[in-house]
């Protein structure tokens, strides 16, 4: 087998489009699972019982994939360059405007690995992950040296921002690390926490789930009763408050893969079509989207429920 360079992995994936790139080796993640158990045990991730499941892997990457001995993390850009209409009350998340960026993604890292074996041979017990498997994606882009955690709980890259998606290649070769761990730089700003209208956010680098909009319009398939719809600001599906606010995205930039643009149907969307939405027209805006994961009936529960507050003001208006 050919001996590799990190360097020229990274520089691969850099001529690729990603647009950061670091190596890690695969070791246990002591004081990252520490903090995990912490917030496991304080019972902030609601219904992700996932989360609670196949934890040893979790902390120990040579155990979810036997062999590994090196991991490769990317960053990939989804900061998108046409928001949304801001003049209706419904939202998505940024990140779910185009396709569903685990297949788009995982494509990408696979030809990644392709360039990779023109090195090194075809190698055997590889495994590409992108949000779909127990691994601490943000512990291992910290490892990497590719941005540091913020308030907020996201990864921030202090020259580029947080919007980007996190991909990991685990390798049975030895490669040499590359970067040092950031510390957070988030000083004494508090924008995210001061922002957050559900107060998910109690405390820095501390988030309960159980009250975060992303979490309440998408994993959780419970009733909304109890809540107070105006919370939740317009946001149907994810929330990118705390990401908005945040200073370090002044950096962002305009992503430029175009399967993650919104299509045409989509900015046409008004407040109007939103709560008339059907099955039909569900499936034709969101057919390859990660909006699936709410499903049609999840995103009208979550339509009717911030629908339910305008008509709240209305009958206390005509009091």
């Amino acid at each position: 087998m050919t001996q590799i360079a990190s360097q020229w992995i990274i520089a691969e994936a850099e001529q690729m489009g990603f647009d950061a790139c670091g190596v890690a080796q695969a070791t246990v993640l002591k004081e990252e699972s520490m903090h995990v158990e912490h917030w496991l045990e304080s019972d902030c991730e609601g219904e992700m019982g996932y989360l609670t499941r196949n934890k040893e892997k979790r902390y120990d990457p040579r155990l979810l994939a036997e062999g590994t001995k090196s991991i490769v993390t990317v960053l990939y850009n989804y900061f998108p360059k046409q928001t949304l209409s801001d003049s209706d009350r419904f939202k998505i998340a940024k990140y779910a405007y185009g396709a569903d960026y685990h297949d788009v993604l995982k494509r990408k890292m696979r030809q990644l690995l392709e360039r990779i074996e023109t090195q090194t041979g075809k190698l055997e017990g590889t495994r590409v992950f992108v949000d779909s498997a127990p691994v601490l994606d943000r512990a291992w882009a910290v490892r990497c040296g590719l941005g540091f955690i913020g308030k907020n709980t996201t990864l921030i890259h202090p020259k580029k921002g947080s919007f980007f998606f996190i991909g990991h290649l685990f390798l049975p070769i030895e490669l040499e690390k590359t970067g040092r761990p950031m510390t957070n730089r988030c000083g004494r700003c508090t924008k995210c926490l001061d922002a957050c209208p559900t107060s998910a956010l109690e405390a820095p680098f501390h988030i309960d789930a159980r009250k975060c909009i992303s979490y309440l319009t998408i994993e959780y398939k419970g009733s909304l009763a109890g809540i107070d719809p105006k919370t939740f600001k317009g946001w149907m599906y994810g929330c990118d408050i705390c990401q908005d606010v945040c200073p370090y995205n002044r950096f962002a930039l305009p992503n430029h893969e175009p399967e993650f643009q919104p299509s045409q149907k989509l900015l046409d969307m008004h407040e109007d079509d939103w709560k008339s939405l059907s099955k039909d027209e569900f499936e034709a805006l969101f057919k390859h989207s990660a909006v699936q994961r709410a499903g049609y009936e999840g995103l009208k529960r979550n339509i009717e429920f911030i629908s339910s507050g305008e008509l709240r003001d209305a009958v206390h208006d005509n009091e």
